[in-house]
């Protein structure tokens, strides 16, 4: 079986590396924050109009969808699950009316993990920017 980083560089594999590990870092302090819900957590949780028991559904959901991300085998259904849950929150911040950042934040998030996935393997890239 060919490795997922056959043909890749070690810089642009350890640049994908890195990008994951930002993501994976700010999802997994984000899942975790909701499932412990701090005050300023619930507090913004209402305010985009969800009850505080919804927090752990959503945070048990994004720790999910972060760790299907992190196994390097399930790794791109994980980039999948995470666009979805970040549309989500995109959808949330505009229908709440939030500042510009809240609703950017999340498509940048969701573009450096679908950014670390393409450094990481050619495969991704292949079937994601394919030329005829």
């Amino acid at each position: 079986m060919q490795s997922e980083t056959t043909g890749v560089s070690k810089t642009r594999l350890w640049g994908g590396r890195v990008l994951s590990t930002l993501a994976v870092l700010f999802l997994a302090m984000d899942g975790g924050l909701k499932l412990f819900k701090p005050p300023f957590v619930v507090k913004a949780t209402v305010e985009l109009g969800y009850r505080e028991s919804a927090l752990d559904g959503i945070g048990a959901v994004l720790l999910i969808c972060t760790i299907v991300y992190v196994i390097p085998r399930t790794a791109g259904l994980g980039a999948i699950l995470l666009t979805a849950y970040l549309g989500g929150a995109v959808a949330s911040n505009v229908r709440a009316g939030t500042a510009v950042f809240n609703t950017v934040f999340p498509v940048l998030v969701g573009f450096i993990v679908w950014a670390s996935l393409v450094l990481r393997n050619r495969r991704v890239e292949q079937i994601l920017f394919k030329s005829e």
